[in-house]
């Protein structure tokens, strides 16, 4: 993927999964939010109350199919340190 795909881009807040519109979670009136995914957020509340640690160790399990996606060859400690340096630049982790 080019940058400018990467820079048009939406990303979860809370977990970095990408967004798309069919992927957004809900507020408690059953609205679109844009900032988080249906897994993290849903009536108005976030799904899961944990640490950006907890987080990083949770989306670890996905680490197969991140490699799937992007052709990288990540273990899945390698997955978590990566995430845990990008997701400070999320809105949730801030």
């Amino acid at each position: 993927m080019d940058d400018n795909n990467m820079k048009d881009m939406r990303f979860c807040q809370s977990c970095g999964m990408p967004l798309t519109d069919e992927m957004l979670g809900t507020e408690a009136d059953g609205s679109k939010n844009q900032d988080y995914c249906l897994y993290c957020y849903k009536d108005g509340a976030f799904t899961n109350e944990c640490t950006m640690e907890e987080m990083a160790e949770f989306c670890a399990q996905y680490v197969d199919q991140f490699n799937a996606n992007t052709g990288q060859h990540l273990t899945r400690e390698e997955y978590k340190q990566g995430l845990l340096q990008f997701f400070p630049t999320l809105k949730r982790w801030q």
